[in-house]
């Protein structure tokens, strides 16, 4: 029977492993393997994860233009008056949701319902003024009568007057009648031209009185039309005396009381419309080459963590933030320092209502929108501007 080997005792142990620690002692073939493998493993698979995250940037991340530059917006509408006057009543609560058409404040109508009544008045005083007026036409349509038949007896006296004349006066050349008697005649005749003179002026003056009450009536209806003009002014003021909302959603920064006296165009109150929100994000210039509207956007709200929203790209702005700003930039004086510009990129929210109620304006958003349905936008771009400074050259 062979004898078993001999067991290192516990001072030999401690002594090898005291020579491992220092290096003293090399290392088994087993573990070196063991650590090569390890290292192969490690290798490859960096090496696979870099292969993969190269063709997923090359064909979808380099596509993926995101920003932190982003907001929640809405165009909120800001409640004035129209008229002046003392709040009599406010019928809303701060942060109220409201509909299309609710009352929202009453401004004391009282001046203006007095205004009114007094246009009222001024127009029954404008028809009561005309239809005198057409009663004395009636009456003067009478007196033309009256003249015309006075000119018409005029007219057939002298008729008669002048008939005799003619008659008298070859008897009175023959010696027949006397020239005393034709004298007579011819001066009833004058008598007779003259009153039918005086008739015919008198039907003229009539009818030219006729014109005259005429042009009175149109005054007067002139005057009622203008006291109704006015009229529908007061009457309209009286119903701007209650404001109504012009847009559903909520009540926001109200500042309006009981008992404040406002003056028209003083700011209220502000409608935001929680129904009709969007993100206003403001893309670097080097990142909307490819952007254009109608592409998918992926919304991440900073107050809804892990809420997936979707959104598409609704508008671009024509200018940069900078170009809108109240002063703009002057870049042609003093010293320049290049910065890149942000363009402010609209994006319409697709979501439902139960995540529309816990959106408002102002909140934070990092949209990343999805620009691959224009890859091949930059080389058409490009070949296109080759052909027009190509054509331009020839010219």
């Amino acid at each position: 029977m062979a004898d078993r080997p001999e067991q290192p005792t516990d001072e030999q142990q401690d002594a090898e492993r005291e020579e491992e620690k220092n290096g003293s002692k090399p290392m088994s073939p087993a573990r070196k393997r063991t650590i090569r493998i390890v290292l192969i493993v490690v290798g490859a698979i960096i090496l696979v994860g870099g292969l993969l995250w190269f063709i997923h940037y090359r064909n979808t991340g380099r596509y993926m233009q995101t920003t932190d530059d982003a907001y929640v917006q809405a165009d909120a509408v800001v409640v004035s008056p129209k008229v002046a006057g003392y709040v009599e009543r406010v019928f809303v609560a701060d942060n109220q949701q409201v509909r299309v058409g609710q009352p929202l404040l009453q401004i004391d109508p009282g001046d203006y319902r007095a205004r009114a009544e007094q246009y009222r008045a001024q127009i029954a005083v404008a028809q009561a003024n005309a239809e005198g007026v057409r009663a004395q036409i009636r009456e003067q349509q009478a007196a033309i009568t009256r003249a015309e038949a006075e000119l018409a007896t005029a007219r057939s006296r002298a008729a008669f007057a002048n008939a005799e004349v003619a008659r008298y006066r070859p008897l009175a050349a023959s010696g027949a009648e006397s020239r005393e008697r034709l004298a007579q005649l011819e001066n009833e005749a004058r008598q007779a031209n003259a009153q039918v003179a005086s008739a015919n002026a008198a039907v003229t003056s009539a009818r030219r009185r006729v014109g005259t009450l005429e042009a009175q009536v149109d005054q007067a209806l002139a005057q009622g039309k203008g006291a109704e003009a006015q009229l529908a002014t007061a009457q309209s003021d009286v119903g701007s005396t209650l404001i109504r909302a012009s847009i559903a959603g909520r009540i926001g920064d109200k500042t309006v009381r009981v008992g404040q006296y406002l003056q028209p165009a003083t700011r209220t109150m502000s409608i935001v419309p929680t129904t009709q929100l969007y993100v206003e994000a403001n893309f670097k210039e080097t990142q909307l080459g490819l952007m254009r509207v109608g592409q998918p956007v992926e919304l991440e709200v900073d107050a809804l963590p892990g809420v997936e929203i979707h959104g598409r790209v609704e508008s671009v702005s024509p200018g940069t933030g900078a170009q809108f700003s109240v002063l703009p930039p002057q870049n042609a004086t003093g010293n320049f320092t290049k910065i890149v510009q942000r363009v402010p990129v609209r994006i319409a929210i697709d979501a439902g209502p139960e995540t529309l109620k816990l959106l408002v304006p102002g909140m934070s958003v990092s949209p990343t929108v999805d620009t691959r349905g224009a890859r091949d936008a930059r080389e058409r771009i490009r070949q296109e501007q080759e052909r027009y400074n190509e054509q331009r050259g020839h010219d």
